[in-house]
């Protein structure tokens, strides 16, 4: 077993003990089927997901329908929630259209870029390894959890609590979020689609506010959610308001902005262009061009 490998297989027991107490606090005060809470039961489903997933992949060597996996699943979730929970009220049928309205948009613009693009170089050495394999697809079952922590966790709430303030101020902070990212990601899409821009980085647009405004209004969203579910939660619920936090901390130490930041440097470091650029524009909240 490789360091690596090492790694990642120590770090399954702590991922899934974290998704173990947040279905813990998820369920205080949830719905319950039959015996099982709700809330752990759905986080049960969108971990089982991934592991059925990872076989074939595995065995096919293939990442093309990792994203998609991960977008169906929050569909899938938010639907065994809403059908077999208590009676949806104004909330959480809100809650529900949300978070399966992002999910169906990225799943689909993440598989459509993956079939345009071929390959997911980051999935280049981790598939032929097993346990790296089983590790990323059981790191997103986790982050499945997480993400939609705070919303799962209102609908699966016996509490009912009319919209409000908080209803209406989520929402607001849901659009703007979502509009962001989905103009974000077709300007750059539309950027890339111009063969004079081939190898040229992206600063027009809202990436001249941000270079990564998508990952702003992915953020912006989750806050959104999590604002809309609070007023439906109690007692160690609210431990699920780590939702938009998890996101953050994912998106900008982990995964998303550290690893473009990187590869952006290796092929455009030195350039006159791309360092002004960089020393002007914000990484993450927008600032107007200067």
């Amino acid at each position: 077993m490789t360091e690596a490998e090492t790694k990642r297989f120590i770090a399954l027991p702590i991922a899934l003990a974290l998704v173990a107490g947040l279905a813990y606090a998820g369920s205080q005060g949830g719905a319950v089927v039959g015996t099982i809470p709700l809330f752990s039961l759905c986080v049960a489903l969108a971990v089982a997901i991934q592991w059925v997933a990872f076989v074939p992949a595995y065995l096919m060597r293939t990442e093309h329908f990792f994203d998609l996996t991960g977008s169906l699943t929050y569909l899938t979730v938010i639907g065994v929630a809403i059908g077999v929970g208590p009676p949806a009220d104004a909330r959480s049928g809100l809650l529900a259209v949300l978070v399966a309205v992002w999910a169906a948009r990225l799943g689909v613009f993440l598989f459509g870029r993956i079939q345009k693009a071929g390959s997911d170089r980051r999935f280049d050495e981790i598939k032929t390894s097993p346990i790296r394999f089983f590790g990323v697809w059981t790191i997103q079952g986790v982050w499945v959890c997480f993400t939609m922590g705070a919303a799962l966790a209102a609908i699966a709430s016996q509490r009912s609590v009319p919209l409000g303030f908080f209803a209406w101020a989520g929402l607001a902070l849901w659009i703007a979020g979502f509009g962001i990212e989905v103009v974000a990601d077709r300007q750059k899409g539309s950027f890339r689609a111009q063969p004079e821009n081939k190898g040229r980085f992206i600063d027009s647009g809202l990436w001249a506010w941000s270079r990564h405004p998508n990952y702003f209004g992915e953020i912006l969203l989750w806050i959104g959610v999590a604002v809309i579910a609070a007023p439906a939660l109690q007692g160690w619920q609210y431990v699920t308001l780590i939702s938009p936090v998890f996101v953050t901390l994912l998106l900008t130490k982990v995964s998303g902005i550290p690893l473009l930041e990187q590869r952006a440097d290796e092929k455009w470091g030195g350039d006159p262009g791309y360092e002004a650029y960089k020393a002007s524009t914000p990484v993450l909240v927008p600032r107007p061009p200067s």
